[in-house]
C-alpha cells in the first residue's frame, strides 16, 4: 500500500486529496489499483503518520498461526488425552456468517461515551430478566449502521449481526414487544443524558461549549392526521417539501465541532420564531448563566427576545442573520464605510447601531459560486423559454408548460418579465436588467447583527459561516440515519425513535472527531462500511463422541482494516472460546457459553 494524491486547482489554488491505494495482481499478470482509503486534504504531520502507519503493514511478512486439531483416524497422544477431542475434518460445516466488524466498532464508541454506565443505574432488568440496557445498545448500534424499523430488526438484522455475540445474549434480546416497550423507559432521562455527554465530550475531546449554533427541522410522518388535539403531529412547513404529511419539528442546539448539546421535539406547526424565548430557558436552567454566544440565522430571533437578551444579567451575546429588508434600510450608512480585509477572499463592513454592531460581509469564494448558480439557471430558462415560444400548442397546454419551466427555476424566473396574450397561446418574455444589476450585488453578501461590540469581525465571520455544522447534523440524521420518515403511531414512541436516533448521533459524532485528526476526508460511513465487511462464523466439527465442537471466530482483518484500527487505537477482543455441544444444542449458542 502507498499514498497517491490527486491535484486540483480551486479559486487559483492547487489542492491535494490524498487516498491510500494498493496494488492488486490479477490472473492475467495485470497489476490494477485498489482505492483503500479516501483521505482528503491532509498535513504533513499526518502525512508522515499513515505513511509510518502503512510502511508496519507489510503483506509480505504476514503469517498466520494455524490451530492443530487431532483427526479421527488418529490416536490421541497420552499428553492431551486430559483435553485432546477426535474431530471428523471431513465433515466440518460452516455456520452463520453475520457481520462483526461495524457492531465491535459501534459498541467500543458506545463505551467510550461511557453509555453502558450511564444506563446501567437507569435501566435495570426486569424481573423476568429482560436487559433493557441491552436491547437499547442494539436499538443505538443498529440505527448507526444499518437503520430500519424495529420489525426489521426483529425479523432480519439481528440473525446478520454479531450483537448478539458481542453483548452475550440470544435472539430474546430482540423480541418484538420488548423492543417496543425499551422505548417507552428512555424519554424521563433525556435532561440527565445531556449532561451526562456534555462532560464526555469535554473529557474525550476537550469541547467547549461556550458557542452554540441553534436551528430548527421537521420530520413527517407516513399516517394520517391525528385526532387527538394535543397531538404534537401537524401540518406546517416541511423541509422535506412533504406537505401533505403531517410533522413534527425539531429544535436542535450544537457546538461548531457538531456535538449536540440539547434537543427538543416540538409540534409540526410551530413556528420558528417562537422557539428561542423557551430554549435559551432551559439551558440555562439546565447547564446554568455562562458567557455563551449564541448563532442563529433570520427567521428564528425576534425583536423582543434580541432585546430580553442584551438586557439579561450578564447580557445574552448572539449573531444573528438578518432578512434582505433590514439590509435594504441600511444600504446608505453602508454604502460610506470602508471594506476591511478579514482573511484571504473575506472583506467586512461594519456598522455600529445603538446597542448592537451590523457586519455586512462579502465572500469572493461565495459570490462565483452563487454567480454561477444563478448563471446556470437562467440560461436554463431561457433557452426553455425559447423552446416552448416555438411550440404549436394551445394555450392551456403553455400555460401548464410555463408553470413547470418556473417550478425548475424559481428565482431565474424573477429576473425574466413575462407576459402572456390575453387570449391567445403566445407570449413575450425580456431579461430585466435591473432586477439582474440588484442581484448581482447581493451575491456572496450578508448582513449580520450582534451584541458582540467588541469582537474581532474575522472572529464574528467564522462564528456565522459554522452554521454549516447543524446543517450537516439535521442531514447526517435525516439521511444517513434514516430519521424520515417515521412508522410511528404513539406520541412517546415517536419522540423515543427520535431519541434513539440523537443517540446513533452521539456515536456518529464521536467517531467523527476521532478520525478528524488522522485525515479530513475519512468519513464515519466510510469507516463503518470498510469494518462491516469483517465478519463472524460459527465452524462446526462433530466429535467421534457424537458431540460438535463449535468455534466462533471473525475473520482475519485485511491490511486497510489493521490500519484503521491501528489509528483509532483500538484493540481488537480474544476469538471466543470454544464449546462443546450434544447435537441438539447446535443451534443459536451464545459465542460466550461454555
Amino acid at each position: 500500500m502507498f499514498l497517491r494524491f490527486n491535484r486540483r486547482f480551486k479559486d487559483g489554488k492547487e489542492h491535494r486529496y490524498w487516498n491510500i491505494v494498493e496494488n492488486k495482481r490479477c490472473a492475467d499478470g495485470k497489476v490494477v489499483q485498489r482505492q483503500v482509503l479516501y483521505l482528503g486534504e491532509i498535513n504533513d504531520s499526518q502525512h508522515e503518520a499513515w505513511c509510518r502507519q502503512i510502511d508496519a503493514f507489510d503483506e509480505d511478512a504476514r503469517h498466520h498461526t494455524q490451530l492443530c486439531l487431532f483427526p479421527a483416524d488418529r490416536a490421541v497422544p497420552e499428553h492431551a488425552q486430559a483435553h485432546g477431542v477426535q474431530v471428523r475434518l471431513d465433515a466440518m460445516e460452516l455456520h452463520r456468517p453475520r457481520q462483526w466488524g461495524a457492531c465491535w466498532l459501534a459498541c467500543q464508541l458506545y463505551e467510550q461515551l461511557g453509555l453502558n454506565r450511564f444506563w446501567a443505574a437507569r435501566l435495570p432488568d426486569s424481573r423476568e430478566g429482560t436487559c433493557w440496557q441491552d436491547i437499547l445498545q442494539t436499538l443505538v448500534c443498529y440505527r448507526l449502521i444499518d437503520p430500519g424499523s424495529e420489525w426489521r430488526l426483529h425479523r432480519q438484522w439481528f440473525e446478520q449481526s454479531a450483537m448478539g455475540d458481542l453483548l452475550g445474549a440470544d435472539y430474546g434480546l430482540v423480541e418484538k414487544n420488548a423492543l417496543y416497550r425499551c422505548l417507552d423507559k428512555l424519554l424521563h432521562h433525556k435532561e440527565a443524558l445531556f449532561s451526562h455527554l456534555r462532560q464526555r465530550w469535554a473529557d474525550l475531546f476537550g469541547a467547549k461549549f461556550d458557542v452554540l449554533l441553534y436551528d430548527l427541522t421537521s420530520t413527517y410522518f407516513e399516517s394520517p392526521p391525528p385526532q387527538d388535539k394535543q397531538d404534537k403531529r401537524r401540518y406546517g412547513y416541511s423541509r422535506d417539501k412533504r406537505s401533505d404529511c403531517v410533522q413534527v419539528v425539531i429544535a436542535l442546539i450544537v457546538t461548531p465541532e457538531g456535538f449536540p448539546l440539547a434537543y427538543e421535539v416540538l409540534p409540526g406547526n410551530t413556528s420558528d420564531k417562537t422557539t428561542l424565548r423557551d430554549m435559551l430557558r432551559k439551558i440555562e436552567a439546565q447547564y446554568g448563566k455562562a458567557n455563551r454566544i449564541w448563532v442563529m440565522d433570520r427567521g428564528i430571533p425576534t425583536e423582543e427576545v434580541l432585546a430580553e437578551m442584551r438586557a439579561a444579567d450578564p447580557p445574552v451575546s448572539y449573531l444573528v442573520g438578518t432578512p434582505k429588508g433590514r439590509l435594504n434600510k441600511l444600504a446608505k450608512a453602508l454604502l460610506t464605510r470602508p471594506w476591511q480585509v478579514v482573511r484571504q477572499g473575506v472583506d467586512v463592513k461594519l456598522l455600529p447601531l445603538e446597542q448592537e454592531l451590523y457586519v455586512f460581509a462579502q465572500s469572493h469564494a461565495r459570490i462565483h459560486k452563487e454567480r454561477a448558480m444563478r448563471q446556470r439557471k437562467l440560461k436554463w430558462l431561457w433557452a426553455r423559454l425559447k423552446e416552448i415560444a416555438a411550440m404549436d400548442i394551445d394555450r392551456e397546454e403553455l400555460l401548464m408548460k410555463l408553470g413547470a419551466a418556473r417550478a425548475q427555476a424559481r428565482a431565474a424566473w424573477r429576473l425574466i418579465e413575462i407576459e402572456v396574450a390575453p387570449s391567445a397561446a403566445t407570449f413575450t418574455y425580456a431579461l430585466n436588467r435591473k432586477k439582474l444589476r440588484t442581484v448581482r450585488q447581493r451575491e456572496g453578501r450578508y448582513l449580520l447583527r450582534t451584541n458582540l461590540c467588541g469582537q474581532d469581525p474575522a472572529q464574528l465571520w467564522q462564528f456565522y459561516i459554522q452554521l454549516v455544522e447543524i446543517e450537516a447534523t439535521f442531514k447526517t440524521m435525516k439521511d444517513d440515519l434514516n430519521l424520515r420518515p417515521i412508522y410511528h403511531q404513539c406520541e412517546q414512541r415517536i419522540e423515543a425513535h427520535i431519541f434513539v436516533a440523537f443517540l446513533a448521533y452521539c456515536l456518529h459524532v464521536t467517531l467523527r472527531a476521532r478520525l478528524k485528526p488522522l485525515a479530513g476526508g475519512l468519513t464515519p460511513r466510510a469507516v463503518l462500511d470498510k469494518l462491516a465487511a469483517v465478519q463472524m462464523i460459527d465452524v462446526h466439527f462433530p466429535t467421534t463422541d457424537e458431540r460438535t465442537l463449535i468455534m466462533s471466530r471473525y475473520t482475519e482483518l485485511n491490511a486497510d482494516q489493521k490500519l484503521l484500527v491501528k489509528h483509532l487505537k483500538l484493540d481488537l477482543p480474544p476469538q471466543p472460546p470454544p464449546r462443546i455441544t450434544g447435537t441438539a444444542r447446535t443451534h443459536r449458542v451464545p459465542a460466550h457459553a461454555q
